[in-house]
């Protein structure tokens, strides 16, 4: 059934690519983040001839310097909606000809209309997966699923805590856990003393997938901040991993794939969004832990037990949902400066 379904997309593909040369398309994204996936890749190429080539960031700061300063070295890029006016106000991309993308026309409305992907009615970022931050426990040492973010701070837990290195995500953390709205943050004062009251808690920070998972395997953490995502992919790698929704609520994010202005490869970079967003590929990432789609036919495909069906779309998950919005400088620099000083002072 897979290599049938392979074979119904490169199809399209090739009828997608007929008449164009074949390109190297140069992606900029994190690290084992679906673009980068061989199930994706391999059958793309062969359809098209295209072939792709990865630049990786761990950071979202990173990956804006990157673009900055390397015109003409990617072809597409991965952006989360709430940096996409930082990008945008640096002319690094272009508008999406979404002609040109014809999977875009099963893309959920309420993501195809994102302020932040939209400007002066022009779509810079196609929509493409979407999820939550939120807790990931240990179940081989919690038995019992906890209903609030606040085991992060149970003096069970103590030294066996960890939280990513992100200034603006742990103010958000902070945020939910003291009961605020992440995007509009009235007593920064209750964030700051409830993340110095963390810091005691933690075993260590960390930065990408591959950090969470190592300390996870070595046995060193009870509970951790984590994407809904990587959660399923380290479940499913074997590790005792669930993923939870506290009462809480949890931080939402949309994450869409665009085009640099500079870009050498532009139908190129077009064909390989339209492959990203199919839901032929979705669904065979899927089974290897991948975020929720923006694709609403993807979506609709999954089995109605799988994780981004069954939990993401539950109507009283969505309901304590808050979707990350853009933070302004003056409020990323602000968070930075209380974030480091707080782990200067552990």
């Amino acid at each position: 059934m897979k290599m049938k379904k392979q074979a119904a997309v490169a199809s399209a593909l090739v009828l997608i690519a007929s008449g164009a040369m074949a390109d190297e398309i140069r992606v900029l994204n994190w690290q084992g983040y679906g673009t980068d996936q061989e199930f994706a890749l391999a059958p793309f190429t062969e359809a098209t001839g295209h072939t792709v080539v990865h630049d990786y960031f761990n950071s979202e700061q990173e990956m804006l310097t990157k673009l900055r300063t390397n015109p003409g070295a990617y072809d597409v890029v991965l952006i989360n909606a709430a940096f996409f006016p930082d990008v945008l106000a640096e002319d690094l991309l272009q508008p999406i000809d979404t002609s040109k993308v014809a999977n875009f026309a099963d893309v959920a409305p309420d993501f195809a209309a994102n302020d932040s992907l939209n400007v002066d009615g022009s779509l810079y970022g196609v929509p493409w997966t979407w999820g939550l931050t939120s807790i990931a426990i240990n179940s081989s040492t919690i038995s019992e699923t906890p209903s609030s973010i606040n085991v992060m701070w149970d003096e069970a837990h103590k030294g066996r805590v960890s939280i990513r290195d992100d200034a603006v995500e742990a103010v958000q953390l902070a945020a939910l856990a003291t009961g605020q709205n992440i995007n509009d943050i009235q007593d920064m004062d209750a964030v700051e003393a409830k993340l110095g009251a963390l810091m005691p808690q933690i075993r260590t920070f960390w930065g990408s997938e591959n950090d969470w998972n190592q300390f996870m395997a070595a046995g060193e953490l009870d509970v951790a901040s984590y994407w809904s995502g990587s959660a399923e992919r380290s479940a499913a790698s074997g590790l005792p991993v669930q993923f939870v929704v506290p009462e809480e609520g949890a931080i939402g994010w949309l994450d869409g794939l665009a085009v640099p202005a500079s870009s050498e490869n532009v139908d190129a970079a077009h064909a390989f969004i339209n492959w990203m967003i199919d839901p032929a590929f979705y669904s065979e990432w899927n089974a290897n832990g991948a975020p929720a789609s923006a694709n609403a036919a993807a979506a609709a495909a999954l089995p109605e037990d799988a994780f981004n069906r069954k939990v993401l779309g539950d109507p009283e998950v969505a309901a304590r949902v808050q979707f990350m919005e853009p933070v302004s400088e003056e409020n990323r620099e602000a968070y930075l400066e209380m974030w480091q000083a707080l782990k200067a002072a552990q």
